[in-house]
C-alpha cells in the first residue's frame, strides 16, 4: 500500500499532464491561436537600435543595415529571423510573397553566423529591404521577441501596430496580415485626406471672399 507522502508526487504529475493536454488541445483541435499574443508594445514606438548589416554580403545581395528612423515614413513587416530556426525557413516563402505584393519588409538576423544568414538568403531569395543583425540578441529583448520567427506591424509613425509570435502561415495573408497593414496605413491616409480638406476648404474661402 502505498503510503501518502509517495502519492504527492503522482497527484502532482497526474494534475501536470490534464493541463498539459488541455493545452494540446487549446492549440490543436480546440483552435486556439498563440501567435496573436497580447505585447505591452502595442501602439507604442518601436525600440531604439542601430544594427550593422551581414558581413561579407555578395554583389548580389548588398542590403544596408537597419536603424530606428528607417521604420517610419511607410507602414512595414519587422521580422526577426536566423537561418538555424527551421521555422524562419518553413516561413521564408510567405515573406516572399509579402515583398512580391509591395510590403515593404525590414529583418533583424538573431544571433547568427554571417555565412549562414548569406547562404539562408542566397538560396531562399531576399524579401527584405534592409537587415540589421542582432549578434548580441539586446535589440530582440527590446522588441519583447521570446520566440523565432515573430513579426510586427510597424506603422509610417513608427509605432508597433501588431506582432505575430511564430511563423506566418500561407492563409493567414488574405485573412490576418493584409487587412493589419491596410488598418494601420488608414490613420496616415485620414490624415493626408484631412489635410487636403483642410487646404481644400482655405482655398474655397479665400474665393468667396474675394467674390464678395
Amino acid at each position: 500500500m502505498l503510503r501518502p507522502l509517495t502519492l504527492i508526487p503522482v497527484a502532482i504529475f497526474a494534475v501536470l499532464a490534464v493541463l498539459f493536454s488541455v493545452y494540446l488541445w487549446q492549440v490543436g483541435p480546440g483552435g486556439k491561436d498563440i501567435s496573436q499574443i497580447p505585447s505591452a508594445m502595442i501602439n507604442k514606438p518601436a525600440p531604439q537600435f542601430n544594427l550593422p548589416a551581414i558581413k561579407n554580403l555578395p554583389e548580389t545581395l548588398k542590403i544596408p543595415s537597419l536603424t530606428t528612423a528607417d521604420l517610419k515614413g511607410k507602414v512595414s513587416l519587422v521580422n526577426v529571423w536566423a537561418s538555424w530556426c527551421p521555422p524562419c525557413r518553413i516561413e521564408h516563402p510567405v515573406l516572399m510573397t509579402l515583398a512580391d505584393r509591395g510590403v515593404t519588409i525590414y529583418g533583424i538576423n538573431y544571433k547568427d553566423r554571417p555565412e549562414d544568414a548569406v547562404r539562408f538568403l542566397t538560396q531562399l531569395g531576399n524579401p527584405f529591404k534592409q537587415i540589421g543583425v542582432d549578434s548580441s540578441g539586446r535589440t530582440s529583448i527590446d522588441w519583447g521577441v521570446y520566440g523565432y520567427p515573430e513579426t510586427f506591424i510597424v506603422d509610417a509613425a513608427g509605432r508597433i501596430r501588431y506582432r505575430h509570435v511564430g511563423q506566418i502561415h500561407p492563409h493567414q495573408l488574405e485573412s490576418l496580415i493584409l487587412p493589419l497593414l491596410k488598418q494601420a496605413a488608414q490613420p496616415a491616409a485620414d490624415a493626408a485626406k484631412a489635410g487636403a480638406s483642410k487646404t481644400g476648404t482655405s482655398k474655397t474661402g479665400a474665393a468667396k471672399v474675394g467674390n464678395s
